[in-house]
């Protein structure tokens, strides 16, 4: 059975992207515009979240500490940040959050799937 990865972005063209990369490599691909939808939408047995910072509603920080405190089942997914934000400090904060990894924006398809392949095995 493939894995399911959701991608939480505000823009659709990034999430487009993310979606063509991962259903090429056989992922299955929940997508949700911002932090809220995406908390809405992660019963549907998410195996893996790629998430945005900067989104209306909810951010992807506070999104990562929602996930972070629901059931054992989400606590140890791994998240990784997709973002324009490469400050120190905004890395930090994602890893206290409970994020996994971080990608800078713009990224390069081979980029992202060797971090998912790392941290989804």
């Amino acid at each position: 059975m493939p894995k399911t990865i959701m991608t939480v972005d505000d823009s659709s063209s990034v999430r487009q992207m993310v979606r063509f990369t991962l259903t090429e490599e056989g992922y299955q691909v929940i997508e949700a515009s911002n932090g809220q939808e995406a908390l809405a939408k992660m019963d549907a047995g998410v195996d893996m979240v790629i998430t945005d910072l900067n989104m209306p509603i909810m951010n992807g920080i506070e999104l990562i500490r929602e996930i972070r405190k629901r059931s054992d089942s989400c606590r140890f997914i791994p998240i990784i940040m997709l973002t324009t934000e490469s400050q120190n400090e905004k890395k930090m904060e994602g890893k206290a959050a409970g994020a996994t990894g971080w990608i800078v924006k713009p990224f390069r398809p081979d980029q992202l799937l060797s971090v998912v392949k790392k941290v989804l095995p």
